[in-house]
């Protein structure tokens, strides 16, 4: 009888000894169908469809409108407001849902996380994509309007922009991570989840101007909240889209850019963070769920 021959393990892939986030490259086949699902089955059985993405952020943008610039007068403080209300509205938007949908995404897909072994990384960072997707259609919106007010894009705005929307994908992408992996086993992270949203739209400058902070908060509480990155994302989005609009007259934050850089690190770190709680947690994910 015949010695069998030794079988070489190397050739097989272990299942949750991937390289993480990096792993997703490597599958981005399989992210791509995850993408695609999730943009196919959003409006799914619904009449309107991709209307409502149009539809949203347009009666969102009314109640804000009616309540803090009508009622509370800040159309009289604020230049353009109309537009600088919208050009928040649509990072905030972006934020809440590529990271509400990435916490809830390991749950949402237990079928597939209990039955086959693949990257789990790949459901937080789909949504975050879809996100993205969605996205879109707000931003049209913002741009056909500065279009008709006569807005004329910078190089350096239209930069920033860029940057904003990709300081926010990073930073939801990393949260979705830590809050999605502690999510599974604990299910309170999505109520936490939803209070961090509800204060998200507040502590950045987008119903109001940045300068109120500044004149009553003290210096170490505005530097705090200057560093926030989602204030400066939103603020490198009025750069963008709202001041061209403007007689240009408005005040900027100073050191916008350096604010960026601190806000562009801190959400690479939560990209870190999120990624090493994600992988110390997810071999009890089958488990757990």
């Amino acid at each position: 009888m015949s010695r069998a021959e030794p079988v070489d393990v190397n050739a097989f892939t272990v299942p949750g000894a991937g390289r993480g986030i990096l792993d997703v490259v490597k599958y981005r086949y399989l992210l791509r169908l995850l993408i695609r699902k999730g943009i196919l089955t959003r409006y799914h059985g619904s009449v309107l469809g991709w209307v409502w993405s149009y539809v949203k952020p347009a009666a969102q943008f009314a109640v804000f409108y009616v309540v803090m610039g009508l009622f509370l007068n800040l159309t009289k403080g604020i230049e353009s407001y109309p537009i600088y209300l919208f050009s928040g509205i649509v990072v905030i938007n972006l934020f809440n849902e590529a990271f509400g949908n990435a916490t809830r995404s390991i749950v949402s897909n237990k079928a597939l996380v209990k039955k086959i072994y693949l990257p789990r990384e790949l459901f937080p960072i789909a949504d975050v994509f879809i996100a993205l997707v969605h996205f879109l259609p707000q931003l049209s919106i913002l741009l056909v309007v500065c279009l008709f007010v006569g807005w004329v894009p910078t190089p350096l705005g239209l930069v920033g922009a860029l940057l904003a929307v990709f300081i926010v994908a990073v930073l939801a992408t990393g949260l979705g991570l830590l809050f999605g992996s502690i999510n599974v086993a604990y299910r309170d992270a999505q109520n936490v989840v939803e209070l961090i949203l509800l204060f998200a739209t507040w502590t950045s400058p987008v119903l109001y101007s940045w300068t109120m902070v500044r004149d009553q908060a003290p210096a170490w509480l505005f530097d705090l909240y200057m560093a926030n990155p989602l204030t400066s994302a939103v603020e490198l989005f009025h750069t963008a889209f709202w001041f061209p609009t403007t007689s240009e007259a408005a005040e900027r934050p100073e050191s916008l850019w350096l604010f960026t850089l601190i806000g562009l690190v801190i959400a690479v770190l939560c990209l870190v963070a999120g990624q090493l709680v994600f992988r110390r947690l997810e071999g009890r994910f089958a488990q757990d769920l």
